[in-house]
C-alpha cells in the first residue's frame, strides 16, 4: 500500500509565496499519515514473530479404551486406520500409564502433572469419581493445570468435551471447578460424563444397589403402615390418626428424599454447557459425537493463527454405546466395535482438518486413553466393555495393569521421527511437563510434580525414562492395595496389606535394608500418603 497525495495539493503545498510553513505543515500531514498506515497495519497482523514459532497442541483423550482395541497395539479385528496413521507418522508408547484406573482421578492427574490423591481426589473408598453434578467436590481452584500456564505464554485453550472434575462448590453459580477457571478459555461439552442413564432403555448406572437397597425398604415401611391403617379399620388395634399421619408423612418424606435425586439424574447431570451456559438439557445422545466434532473443529478454525491448545475429550467408547448410521453394524465387535472405529473416524478428522488448515508442522498431536477398558461392564446383549489385551484386569480393578495401561502415540510431522517405538514406562502426568516447556512456560516450583518432560525421550535424545516407579491410585478392594512399579525385571517380591505387589528392584529393596535409598525413600512416603 502507497501514500499518495493528489496533484493539486503537492502544488499548494509547494508554492513558492510561503514556502518554509507549508513545507512544514506538508511534513506533519505525511508523518500523520504514514503513522496511521503503521498502526493499522500493525493491528491487522494476528500473530507476532514469537507466537509463529510456538507449536499448537492437540490432545485427544477417549474415554474407557482398552489397549487391546487398537490396531496399532495388536488388535487385527477392528479397524482403527486413523489412530494407526497417527503411530506411523509419530512416536508410539508401548508401557503408558494412567495414574488411575478411573475417570476423575485420572483426569485430575492429567491436567495436573500430580497423582490425584495430592489434590484431594484419591478416595479410596466405594465412591471414587464424582457421582452428581450438584455435589461440592472437584478439582481444587489452587490446582494449576498445563492449561492455566498456557495462558500466560499468549494461547487460545479449549476443552471439548468430557470433564467429569466438578463445577461449583458452595453455590450452583460460583463454577469454581468449571474449566473456565481452570485455564480454558472456551469449554463445550460435558461437565458430568456420559453414563446409562442419559439415554432411554439402558438403565441406570448410579449407585444402582443402593437405590434397589432403599426402594426395597421403602416398600417394607409402606407394607407396615398400610398394615397399621387395616389394623385401625377392622379394629385389632387402636392407632391415633395423628399417628398414622405422621408416619404418612414420614415415609413420603423419607421416599422422596432419595427417589428424587437418582429419579431425575437424566435431567441434572445429563446436559451440555457452553462456558457457564447450560444449552442443553437433558442431551441428545446419539447427536453429541457430531456437535462434539464440529465444536473442535470450529476452534482450530477460528484460531488458527494465533497458537493454541485443544483438548478434545470424546466420551467415545464409554456406555452405553452411540448408535451411527455410518457405523452402526460395520465392525466385527458388535456395538462396542462400532464405537471404536467411529472414535477412529472422528479422530481422523481432527488430523485432516490440522492438515487442511496446513497447522500439521507446527502443531504437536497426541492421543491417549483416560485408563483400561471396562471389563465388567456387560448385558444380556453381550459384553458393552473394552479389551486390554495381555493385561489382566480394567476399569475400577484395583490391582491388575489392565485398568491403567493405556495407548499413548505423539505426532508432531518435521520434530518427531516417524514410527519410533518407545517401550519405556511413560504416564499421562508426563503430558503436563512436555507440553508446558515447548510453549516456553515455567513449571510450578511451588508443588511437587509426579511427570516428567518426554521430548527428549520421544526424540530419541535419551533412551531411558526418568520414572523409577509409577504409584497409580488404585480402587481399594478389601484387604488389598496394591502399588505397581513397571520398570526392572531384576526385584524381589513386595508384600503390602496381604497382597503380593508387583516387584521392587533388588536394589531399592536392599537400599531399604541399608535405610539409605532416597528413591525408596519417595516410594515408601508415597505409599504411606495413599494409605498402603
Amino acid at each position: 500500500m502507497l501514500i499518495s497525495y493528489s496533484p493539486w495539493l503537492q502544488a499548494a503545498l509547494w508554492k513558492k509565496e510561503k514556502p518554509a510553513a507549508l513545507q512544514m505543515e506538508y511534513f506533519s500531514l505525511r508523518s500523520r499519515l504514514l503513522g496511521l498506515f503503521l498502526l493499522i497495519t500493525q493491528s491487522q497482523c494476528p500473530t507476532s514473530a514469537g507466537d509463529v514459532a510456538k507449536p499448537n497442541f492437540v490432545l485427544m483423550m477417549v474415554d474407557d479404551l482398552g489397549i487391546g482395541d487398537v490396531g496399532c497395539y495388536g488388535n487385527d479385528t477392528i479397524r482403527t486406520p486413523n489412530i494407526d496413521r497417527l503411530a506411523l507418522d509419530g512416536v508410539k508408547l508401548t508401557q503408558h500409564i494412567a495414574a488411575a484406573p478411573l475417570c476423575t482421578p485420572s483426569r485430575a492427574a492429567f491436567l495436573t502433572g500430580r497423582y490425584a490423591l495430592r489434590s484431594g481426589l484419591g478416595s479410596t473408598g466405594r465412591v471414587q469419581v464424582i457421582l452428581f453434578l450438584g455435589s461440592s467436590g472437584g478439582l481444587p481452584p489452587n490446582e494449576t493445570t498445563f492449561a492455566k500456564l498456557l495462558q500466560k505464554q499468549g494461547y487460545t485453550t479449549g476443552l471439548i468435551g468430557k470433564w467429569h472434575l466438578g463445577v461449583s462448590c458452595s453455590s450452583r453459580n460460583d463454577h469454581c471447578h468449571h474449566p473456565n477457571n481452570h485455564g480454558f478459555d472456551y469449554f463445550y461439552g460435558l461437565p458430568f460424563t456420559y453414563f446409562n442413564d442419559c439415554k432411554p432403555g439402558e438403565g441406570k448406572d448410579v449407585l444402582v444397589d443402593l437405590q434397589v437397597m432403599l426402594w426395597q425398604m421403602s416398600m417394607l415401611v409402606g407394607v407396615g403402615l398400610l398394615t397399621l391403617v387395616l389394623a385401625r379399620a377392622t379394629g385389632l388395634l387402636e392407632v391415633s390418626v395423628k399417628v398414622l399421619v405422621f408416619l404418612t408423612a414420614l415415609c413420603l418424606l423419607g421416599f422422596t428424599v432419595w427417589y428424587v435425586p437418582f429419579e431425575f439424574l437424566k435431567t441434572w447431570n445429563c446436559i451440555i454447557m457452553r462456558n457457564e451456559q447450560v444449552v442443553e438439557q437433558p442431551m441428545e445422545p446419539d447427536a453429541l459425537p457430531g456437535k462434539l466434532m464440529k465444536e473442535a473443529e470450529q476452534f482450530v478454525e477460528r484460531n488458527q493463527n494465533r497458537p493454541f491448545l485443544l483438548f478434545l475429550s470424546l466420551a467415545h467408547v464409554h456406555t452405553p454405546h452411540f448408535i451411527s448410521r455410518e457405523f452402526f453394524g460395520k465392525s466385527r465387535h458388535g456395538l462396542y466395535g462400532d464405537n471404536v472405529e467411529e472414535m477412529d473416524s472422528m479422530i481422523g478428522r481432527m488430523v485432516k482438518t490440522i492438515e487442511r488448515l496446513n497447522l500439521a508442522d507446527r502443531t504437536l498431536m497426541y492421543f491417549t486413553s483416560d485408563h483400561g477398558g471396562h471389563l465388567e461392564d456387560s448385558s444380556e446383549r453381550g459384553q458393552r466393555g473394552g479389551w486390554n489385551g495381555i493385561y489382566r484386569g480394567g476399569k475400577a480393578m484395583g490391582g491388575w495393569e489392565g485398568g491403567i495401561r493405556v495407548p499413548g502415540i505423539f505426532r508432531w510431522p518435521g520434530r518427531l521421527p516417524e514410527g519410533r517405538v518407545v517401550d519405556e514406562p511413560t504416564s499421562l502426568m508426563d503430558v503436563y511437563p512436555t507440553v508446558v516447556k515447548l510453549a516456553g512456560g515455567q513449571l510450578p516450583q511451588d508443588r511437587v510434580l509426579d511427570g516428567h518432560d518426554l521430548m527428549p525421550l520421544l526424540e530419541g535424545k535419551t533412551e531411558r525414562s526418568e520414572h523409577e516407579f509409577h504409584v497409580p491410585l488404585l480402587r481399594d478392594l478389601p484387604q488389598r492395595r496394591t502399588l505397581a512399579l513397571p520398570r526392572h525385571h531384576d526385584c524381589e517380591q513386595l508384600r503390602l496389606h496381604h497382597t503380593e505387589c508387583c516387584c521392587v528392584p533388588s536394589a531399592l529393596w536392599k537400599g531399604r535394608e541399608e535405610k539409605s535409598s532416597p528413591r525408596l525413600t519417595a516410594l515408601t512416603q508415597l505409599a504411606e500418603f495413599s494409605g498402603s
